[in-house]
């Protein structure tokens, strides 16, 4: 009886998501992120000297680890050009890094041509009007729950965790569940 407790714990943790959202989420390929107010708050911790320092989540980093293990790619695309992004997208592993960008739908069409995947097989994590111009065409758009309310409007999952706080592991779960891939990933930590 305890074993399946633990088995079905997933789908308790994902029983308010629509189903539409996870019939989308089986096809996903590519995770394309916003990194300030979805990888971190959206704080911005400012040096005297000019630096600027982000708090990312551990929790976030393991789940887009796990993610890539079962082969999805993953991206950020990014309006900063920030040396502290850059490290963490080259630890993480990061499939394709985009900073410095201006126009978001350009950088989405470059790297979904680079992925070689189709827009139903793309999912975005946004929180800003900012990353609209992806949010609208990918196939599984997804806004954090601290995003702005206009954002929410278009997303078809919006997360319980806010950006910066487990938002993106959540995502990544949920992506690896509607592809039947997060009980055996989270088992074998057991074995």
């Amino acid at each position: 009886m305890e074993d399946m407790t633990k088995i079905s714990g997933s789908l308790i943790m994902f029983s308010f998501a629509y189903p539409q959202a996870i019939y989308r989420a089986k096809k996903i390929k590519l995770l394309v992120l916003d990194v300030d107010g979805v990888l971190t708050t959206g704080q911005l911790f400012i040096a005297p000297n000019g630096d600027i320092l982000k708090p990312f989540n551990t929790l976030d980093g393991l789940g887009l680890k796990l993610l890539m293990q079962t082969g999805i790619q993953t991206a950020i695309i990014t309006a900063r050009n920030d040396a502290a992004v850059a490290f963490r997208a080259k630890q993480l592993g990061i499939t394709h890094y985009l900073c410095d960008v201006h126009d978001k739908k350009i950088a989405y069409e470059q790297v979904q041509n680079i992925a070689g995947v189709t827009e139903e097989e793309c999912a975005m994590i946004g929180d800003d009007v900012i990353d609209l111009p992806i949010l609208v065409r990918c196939g599984l758009p997804i806004a954090v729950q601290n995003a702005h309310d206009f954002v929410k409007q278009y997303a078809q999952y919006i997360t319980q965790k806010q950006g910066g706080m487990g938002a993106v592991r959540e995502v990544c779960d949920f992506i690896l569940f509607a592809q039947n891939n997060l009980e055996r990933i989270l088992n074998e930590y057991t074995q």
